[in-house]
């Protein structure tokens, strides 16, 4: 039993055959998926996906790099959607450094907006953290007691443990199966294991040997062996472990 707690099936690299590929994930065990928002159109795609699919999860917001596209009133919007059918978490927000396309001003006003929000409703967050770390952590810090989730966390493990201490959680994807994988390793073995979930973030990032294909949830199991290397556990134990994570985290009745 495996849950990928950020997925992106609104992509249209699934547009020729999503609800086929949807159809199969339980083939490998993949029970539950959480769907992640990029921008507006992207949450409204999210919450048809949840109507649609009783094992399907959202949330809806924006991306830091769509920041720059939200409008007056999205805010209100986003409120609405988390009315609908399992939307369970306000993201993928955050702070993205990386490319520095979007003004990081606009960025940090946009993931306050989203935050104040999350607080409002009690609703737990998904983050997008990219070389933006500092200020990442400070801006969580003047919301007492949200709930994050760093999804494709890609920290140390110091700074890992600096979050465990604000009861953060943690997802890892299909990177930490690359060889030059050097910090996630090491966050796995030293972060507790109630704090760790799984996920693909695809339809990027495939775990080896798919590396360079689409990505998509049905590949779970390949991220679930790499990390039952790292804990001494069979792959079924880490999907027993990181399932119930997830279903804490965001709320869901098993």
């Amino acid at each position: 039993m495996f849950f990928d707690t950020h997925a992106h099936l609104d992509d249209e690299a699934f547009d020729i055959d999503r609800d086929e590929l949807i159809s199969s994930f339980a083939d490998v065990g993949v029970t539950r998926v959480l769907n992640a928002s990029s921008d507006m159109p992207s949450s409204y795609k999210t919450a048809e996906l949840c109507k649609k699919y009783d094992f399907i999860y959202g949330a809806v917001g924006f991306h830091p790099e769509a920041a720059d596209r939200m409008s007056e009133g999205d805010i209100s919007k986003i409120s609405e959607l988390t009315k609908k059918k399992n939307i369970v978490a306000i993201g993928e927000i955050g702070l993205d450094y990386y490319w520095d396309s979007v003004p990081r001003e606009v960025q940090q006003k946009a993931f306050r907006e989203h935050c104040a929000l999350a607080m409002e409703l009690n609703l737990p967050i998904v983050v997008h953290d990219r070389e933006a770390h500092r200020d990442c952590f400070d801006i969580l810090n003047e919301f007492p007691g949200i709930r994050a989730v760093y999804h494709c966390f890609s920290g140390s493990a110091e700074y890992a443990r600096e979050l465990v201490k604000k009861g953060f959680y943690f997802s890892f994807g299909g990177a930490i199966t690359f060889k030059n994988a050097r910090h996630a390793p090491e966050v796995i073995k030293a972060v507790p294991r109630e704090k760790i979930m799984l996920e693909t973030d695809c339809p990027y990032m495939a775990p080896v040997p798919y590396r360079g294909k689409r990505n998509h949830p049905g590949y779970i199991p390949q991220i679930a062996a790499k990390i039952s290397e790292l804990w001494s556990v069979s792959p079924e134990e880490v999907g027993r472990i990181t399932t119930k994570n997830a279903l804490s985290f965001f709320g869901i009745k098993e």
